[in-house]
């Protein structure tokens, strides 16, 4: 039995671009995973297909969930990989999200998968979203890295050329396949702080949404995650308030941070102090699954 399952006919949509993230490894303070769900909240979208976790999750380790149904029936909730197609009339294209979780097992044919998927929905591009946890300050711009898979592409798209050597999860295993067979793809990545990295991160979630807006021309109405940004500076500084040992750190990383705002000459976070915290982040990870 084929895995991917589709769900509805094929849609016709145009010049689609695949915006994918997964909970997980990829996604810090699930700030990756909020911001698509902000896209597919607002605006119009149809599930299309799926990807049956029994083959690709070690239920030991992503354990499925039980829910309550009305107070009763009890459901129990499996690790889901969602594709869904998002049209956008008033816009020059539309979008497939995948919203995922990374897989415990058999990542090359999972990638796969979503790789077919791309192919029979006709997507031009995949965008996949990650956070990342970084030694950044909450009080101060969330930085974006942005990386693509080829020159025509850096420059299109105003990003960079990713030269990253070391673990990966399996945004990384996509990005391969998609070279393998021809799609071209793109990856944006938010810093979160480290401090509240078990906290969703809202305002990195908003970032990421606002940075892929440039990049896909697609406006999406985000006032409650904008809103949520409020309230999450505010009790973030609340409790670094309370604490003189957090609010010293804090301090002293918002001082070095505007020191490298002030080096650059446009102004943006340096694009080299990030991908230092990214490849020090997989180092960790991959030290830790060891």
């Amino acid at each position: 039995m084929d895995s991917l399952r589709w769900e509805a006919e094929l849609p016709k949509l145009r010049s689609p671009v695949m915006i994918a993230s997964f909970r997980g490894w990829n996604d810090a303070a699930a700030a990756a995973s909020t911001a698509l769900a902000a896209i597919g909240n607002s605006l119009d979208s149809e599930q299309v297909a799926s990807i049956d976790p029994e083959e690709y999750f070690d239920f030991q380790s992503t354990r499925p969930t039980i829910t309550m149904t009305a107070g009763e029936t009890r459901q129990i909730e499996w690790p889901e990989n969602n594709f869904i197609a998002v049209r956008i009339p008033s816009a020059d294209r539309d979008l497939v999200l995948l919203d995922g979780t990374e897989p415990n097992l058999k990542w090359r044919t999972f990638s796969e998968h979503v790789a077919t998927a791309a192919d029979a929905l006709d997507v031009e591009l995949v965008i996949t979203l990650g956070s990342l946890i970084a030694e950044v300050s909450h009080t101060l711009p969330v930085p974006i890295t942005g990386l693509a898979s080829s020159p025509e592409l850096v420059d299109e798209l105003d990003l960079e050329r990713s030269n990253y050597e070391g673990p990966t999860g399996i945004v990384g295993v996509v990005h391969d396949l998609c070279r393998q067979t021809g799609i071209d793809s793109a990856s944006l990545w938010a810093a979160v702080p480290h401090y509240v990295a078990a906290v969703p991160n809202p305002k990195a979630a908003l970032a990421l949404l606002r940075r892929l807006e440039g990049m896909t021309g697609i406006a999406v109405e985000a006032s409650e995650l904008e809103e949520e940004t409020t309230d999450y500076e505010e009790q973030i500084g609340r409790a670094v308030a309370a604490n003189p040992e957090i609010e010293e750190l804090v301090e002293r990383i918002e001082a070095e941070q505007v020191d490298m705002l002030a080096d650059e000459v446009d102004d943006l976070p340096s694009a080299d102090s990030i991908a230092r915290e990214f490849q020090r982040f997989l180092r960790q990870k991959g030290g830790e699954s060891s």
